[in-house]
């Protein structure tokens, strides 16, 4: 959980494309194996997950409802499978590009929500397994919250399992967030297992 909340505010650099392209992280999930029903990694290691067992720095990109891509950043050491979904992007650089890639001119709808980024990051299957120190997609060091800015968290999104954990964050306020802004029950009730 201390991962995805880091996550937000740093910046998701993509050259996937061709193109650079850039947001700033406003929305995450977190999944792990050991006794999350939500995570791939749940019945143990296929080929599919394989990348969430490690080693922690690379992405996990998986395809989902036979139509989206979505990125995911490894963060367990090797053999504890744990990653975190990236929900949204506040669009920093690279705007023609997204524009083109999501065919919207809108700023809040071109990254908002895990299939949107990956589309608009250019990222799929090939991308599974790229280090993020090395690879097309990067994290950049820095970035925080803004002056005022305060984290929520609250259930998961899409999900059937695991809804009464609040392993989602994001910023409260924040225009480019996916999901419902507001407390949940599962926030204030501050249900995080062990």
């Amino acid at each position: 959980m201390a991962v995805a909340r880091d996550l937000l505010g740093r910046v998701l650099v993509s050259d996937a494309g061709g193109e650079r392209v850039a947001g700033r992280i406003v929305e995450v999930e977190a999944y792990r194996s050991s006794g999350d029903p939500a995570s791939h990694a749940f019945r143990g290691r296929t080929p599919r997950n394989a990348v969430m067992f490690g080693p922690p720095g690379h992405a996990y990109v998986y395809f989902t409802y036979g139509m989206h891509h979505c990125v995911n950043l490894v963060c367990e050491p090797e053999g504890r499978a744990a990653a975190v979904l990236i929900r949204a992007l506040e669009p920093l650089e690279g705007l023609d590009a997204l524009r083109r890639r999501r065919s919207r001119d809108d700023m809040r709808s071109l990254l908002r929500g895990p299939g949107c980024v990956a589309q608009g990051l250019a990222l799929s299957r090939e991308h599974d397994g790229a280090d993020l120190a090395r690879g097309p997609l990067r994290v950049l060091p820095g970035g925080g919250r803004r002056r005022g800015e305060r984290v929520r968290r609250g259930p998961r999104i899409g999900i059937r399992h695991g809804l009464e954990w609040a392993w989602r964050f994001w910023f409260a306020d924040d225009e480019y967030v996916s999901g419902p802004r507001r407390s949940s029950q599962a926030e204030r009730a501050g249900r995080v297992p062990r």
